[in-house]
């Protein structure tokens, strides 16, 4: 950051206001003044104390009561206890000092009817809340005068992101310090004028005094507004961009074989089923991007079953026949080995060339992952390298220097959320020509997220499910209730006396692994203390940064542990027990696989890492144990591994989550629909939005601070309209490098993975 904004602020506060600022991420009069207000407090409006919780740290507006000092006659000193009110409930202020004059200027700013805001943490005496040695802030009294007291009262307070150590009324301070200086050429606007000018929009130096010094409501409802639009518009230039870029390179057109007489062809005649109508739409767009000599580039959504696989196999099949070979990128070996079965079991003799039996026209089909012994390691590099395998499937390992294909032309990428933009380039720049790229998902997007993060790729989804499919049937269990508990293990005896096969997942491996994931794979959701009463733009009570609190909660579910109850439960008495989890050899995950697969193992105890893609139509039953500690759309994806075959699917929701949480309100959530849409946008408005786009890992510079892709839905779509307009006349931004500064700064390339996350 140059010019004014990139002042440090060492320099210009000094270090007694700089330091605590650091704390924060702030570092230069830039970061500060991007540093925007959670929320606004007017003085009239005060905090319901009845929210609270011991031990968090908050700030709350409340109306002085009384103030009172008195010495302490046992332990010596002197005491100020001071009420403040929010009207229906008090709050005690407690501070102490050596000598009572100390607490005499406390006592005279305490007047009792005066508003204030007061910061600390919450502790609990006799019963009673209070805050000890709060920083506080009257309403008006540090004006100049009374006129300017007035005034300055009757203007809505910015309440910002603060800490014990910097309160929010200091950074404020802070802000104004470094923001009455600035003029209009110090602050870079990211948003050209003629576009400001169609939506109405003012300049950024203006917006800056409307959030951070409003004189009324409108004032920072509008600057709002105004900062929410240029965060969407940077993001959909550089998408518009990236679109621009893919649009200009030169690709092998791969139209397949004409009339049918390919593998394609071939494959397509022995299906044993028929193609949904959505399956034969979305394969139609493929192929006609396929056929054309520019890279493909789109997104392939669908709900669980829906029949992805089959969609993609098409596709590679048609880049086959045109003389290419297929990549299928997948996250994990599980799946990696998983997605080979498959493959190979719906071709047939199709993927059988050179063998005997193989079909006049076949190809082959070859995995390739870390694990593998070194003699299949180098079988299938040389296969690949070759080209005689036309389908190559594996995990990272595809990313690896010696991995060389002969012609790559089609790239397929498993569950993109995994990967980042760097792997999934690593593995296009193997092929001699930009191959195209087809990105496949089962975590449904709403369209709000598949513009905002998946805006370089054009969008199909499967909303169809198979025929045959039974569908799954969704309940809560309370953990709570152990006559609810022994019917879930009865439950699950019923179906493995049918012939079915049973998951049991947990959170972690092992007890010993204190409250952490028990793999790479699993992704725990730590929901706040505090109670979702209103909405944050209206949320009075403000917990700072870090605040902690909440009680402390019985230790998660492990596998080890849960396979050793099952294995000893008289209900499960002759049941074979297995257990798979991410520590185990891949060998070992192979095996049990393999052995629940054919029913020798009738009970599989695991963590997530079946959540994504495998595929045992026997199994019909799933016991998320702790369910509430998983995210949304991740319970779907679990759920979704029962209910494949003919019989029907039953998941049974584990979770002690009070009623009224977030947590309770995710498995409620999945027990009442199975519309992965409906589910995807519960969770996108139950997480924070750097979590959604991947960019809480990003830094502070992250982009997105105001912009809700749910909410601001309407204000994205004209975002992305203008930045393609504006890209469209000039690619490169040459007439506009203050947006051109803004995308390499909110979204350089060690930031942009989250353009390509979930």
């Amino acid at each position: 950051m140059t010019g004014r904004l990139g002042d440090p602020l060492q320099r210009l506060l000094g270090p007694r206001t700089a330091n605590p600022l650091a704390k924060l991420e702030l570092h230069t009069v830039g970061d500060l003044v991007r540093h925007y207000p959670r929320r606004y407090a007017a003085p009239g409006r005060l905090t319901d104390l009845s929210s609270m919780v011991v031990g968090e740290h908050v700030t709350v507006m409340a109306q002085v009561r009384s103030a009172t000092v008195r010495e302490m006659r046992s332990r010596g000193g002197a005491m100020l206890q001071a009420r403040v009110s929010d009207g229906h409930r008090d709050l005690s202020l407690t501070f102490f000092a050596k000598r009572s004059g100390v607490l005499r200027a406390h006592e005279a700013r305490l007047v009792p009817g005066k508003v204030g805001l007061f910061t600390g943490t919450v502790g609990a005496y006799r019963g009673e809340l209070q805050l000890t040695h709060p920083d506080y802030q009257i309403v008006g009294v540090d004006a100049d005068d009374e006129l300017a007291a007035l005034v300055e009262a009757s203007k809505p307070i910015p309440i910002y992101p603060a800490s014990a150590a910097v309160p929010t009324w200091r950074i404020a301070l802070a802000v104004r310090t470094v923001l009455d200086p600035l003029r209009p050429e110090d602050v870079p606007d990211p948003l050209p004028a003629p576009v400001r000018e169609r939506r109405g929009l003012r300049t950024l130096h203006e917006t800056l005094h409307d959030v951070h010094l409003p004189a009324d409501d409108e004032e920072w409802r509008r600057g709002r507004h105004r900062l929410r639009y240029e965060e969407a518009f940077v993001l959909q230039a550089a998408l518009a961009r990236r679109r621009a870029l893919v649009a200009s390179q030169e690709a092998v057109a791969r139209p397949g074989a004409r009339g049918g007489q390919g593998i394609l062809g071939a494959f397509d005649a022995r299906l044993p089923f028929a193609l949904t109508e959505g399956q034969r739409e979305v394969g139609r767009q493929i192929a006609e991007d396929l056929a054309a000599p520019r890279p493909m580039q789109r997104l392939l959504q669908g709900e669980v079953g829906s029949g992805k696989t089959v969609v993609a196999l098409r596709a590679m099949l048609q880049v086959v026949d045109s003389g290419g070979q297929a990549a299928l990128l997948a996250p994990t070996e599980v799946l990696a080995s998983q997605h080979l079965r498959t493959l190979r079991l719906l071709l047939g003799e199709l993927a059988e060339e050179g063998m005997l039996g193989a079909a006049e026209r076949a190809t082959r089909v070859v995995l390739l992952t870390g694990s593998q012994s070194a003699s299949a390691r180098r079988e299938a590099l040389l296969e690949a390298a070759s080209g005689g395998a036309g389908i190559v499937v594996g995990t990272h390992a595809l990313l690896g220097e010696k991995v060389q294909f002969a012609d790559l032309g089609l790239v397929v990428v498993d569950e993109q959320h995994r990967f980042g933009v760097e792997q999934r380039d690593a593995l296009r720049a193997k092929a001699g020509t930009t191959p195209h790229l087809l990105v496949m998902t089962a975590t449904p997007i709403p369209r709000t997220v598949a513009m905002t993060v998946f805006g370089d790729l054009e969008v199909s989804t499967l909303t169809q499910v198979p025929a045959g499919r039974a569908g799954v049937t969704t309940h809560v269990v309370p953990a709570g209730r152990p006559a609810w508990l022994e019917r879930t293990w009865r439950r699950v005896r019923e179906e493995v006396d049918a012939g079915h096969r049973v998951y049991v997942v947990c959170p972690r491996i092992s007890a010993d692994d204190a409250g952490r994931a028990g793999d790479d794979d699993a992704d725990l959701v730590v929901d706040a203390p505090a109670s979702r009463a209103t909405a944050p733009d209206d949320d009075l009570l403000l917990p700072a940064a870090g605040a902690g609190g909440g009680e402390e909660r019985r230790p998660l579910r492990a596998v080890e542990e849960v396979a050793a109850e099952l294995a000893a439960m008289p209900a499960l008495a002759g049941v074979t027990v297995g257990v798979l989890h991410g520590r185990l050899h891949p060998a070992e995950k192979e095996d049990v696989m393999n052995r629940f697969a054919a029913g020798q193992v009738q009970v599989l105890v695991s963590t997530t890492v079946i959540e994504v893609g495998v595929d045992v139509p026997a199994a019909t039953v799933m016991v998320v144990l702790d369910a509430d500690r998983f995210g949304l759309s991740q319970l779907h994806q679990l759920r979704g591994r029962v209910g494949r075959g003919s019989a029907p699917g039953l998941c049974l929701l584990v979770s002690d989550a009070p009623e009224g949480t977030d947590a309770e309100l995710r498995v409620r959530t999945l027990a009442e629909t199975t519309d992965g849409f409906r589910l995807a946008t519960v969770d996108l408005e139950l997480r924070r939005e750097g979590d959604v786009l991947g960019a809480s890992q990003s830094g502070a510079a992250s982009s997105l601070r105001m912009l809700r892709v749910v909410r601001d839905a309407d204000l994205i779509a004209q975002a992305r309209e203008d930045a393609a307009a504006l890209v469209a006349q000039d690619p490169d931004l040459g007439a506009w490098p203050q947006l051109r500064d803004a995308i390499e700064l909110w979204l350089d390339p060690r930031r942009e993975e989250f353009l390509d996350r979930t």
